[in-house]
């Protein structure tokens, strides 16, 4: 089992530096951030982007792999997106994961003017988005017209450090989504089920996860692709249990027993930030950052 973190980009770079440096001296595998222009409780606070915090983090940095948990179509276009992939892979040295998913109807949805998408538009431009990105960050030249996005003898040349690609991490519960993540990704990201997030209990979640990944498995074998070989990635903090797993050593170790029996191979637990729903102790983060892996074995 994996352990990794979630920095959101809420710190000036100054105090941001720290933070990603920090997570590479706790032996975490990866440092993730949101990929959203602002986000619910921390709408009205600061909030920098993810791209290029991404790409100062590749500069203070050696070893950890980076990445977005998740950047969606919603603000974003493929084949711009596509370029700034290509230049952070190569920055980094090859330790970026795109985190990707079809995002929800919040702030992201509307900020630029828009009408938010109806779930089965946010699909339809889900699976655009991806097929479009696979061809983008593997071919040097290309050109494609579909409902929702378009390109032009697109070029990204030298394309990725990466090969073929760097890889996706797709976020999914749905049909149409776990396909993509079959056909497409290199892992698969759940936050567990949202429905239990105010209401479920620790067990309800557990199996609503051992679920999502049954289906997983389904979507893999109808086009001939073992699951095994496809990362599974939960980000915590979404589940009925919530912060509860980082009280403790023990608590986290217990929660993560659950989750990695069912099959989950990486668990990203939030850097705590104070007065939030991300709060936690640093010196129990820290002892988990460096304890527990060890101790699930």
């Amino acid at each position: 089992m994996r352990l990794s973190t979630v920095i959101l980009p809420i710190h000036r770079w100054a105090k941001g530096r720290r933070v990603w440096e920090g997570a590479e001296e706790l032996g975490f595998h990866a440092a993730y951030t949101y990929d959203h222009l602002s986000w619910r409780s921390f709408r009205d606070g600061p909030w920098f982007g993810a791209i290029p915090t991404l790409t100062a983090a590749a500069a203070v940095t050696r070893s950890m792999r980076l990445g977005t948990l998740v950047t969606s179509p919603n603000f974003r276009h493929p084949v711009t997106l596509a370029k700034e992939l290509i230049s952070l892979d190569d920055i980094s040295g090859g330790r970026v994961t795109l985190g990707i998913g079809a995002g929800g109807a919040g702030f992201d949805a509307t900020v630029l003017g828009q009408e938010a998408w109806s779930p089965g538009e946010r699909a339809d431009r889900f699976a655009e988005f991806v097929t479009l990105l696979d061809r983008l960050l593997t071919e040097d030249a290309v050109s494609y017209a579909g409902e929702h996005y378009s390109a032009d003898e697109a070029r990204n040349i030298p394309g990725c450090v990466q090969e073929p690609r760097l890889p996706f991490a797709v976020a999914a519960t749905g049909p149409r989504g776990l396909k993509l993540a079959a056909r497409y990704g290199q892992a698969w990201v759940t936050t567990g089920d949202p429905k239990l997030f105010e209401t479920g209990t620790p067990e309800q979640s557990v199996l609503a996860v051992e679920r999502q990944i049954g289906r997983l498995t389904e979507a893999c074998a109808e086009i001939g692709r073992d699951v095994t070989g496809l990362g599974k990635i939960m980000l915590t903090g979404f589940t009925p249990d919530r912060a509860r797993p980082l009280d403790s050593v023990d608590a986290f170790v217990d929660f993560a027993g659950r989750y990695t029996a069912l099959g989950i191979t990486e668990l990203v637990i939030h850097w705590p930030i104070a007065d939030s729903d991300f709060a936690a102790d640093q010196a129990v983060f820290e002892k988990i950052a460096t304890e527990a892996v060890a101790q699930l074995g």
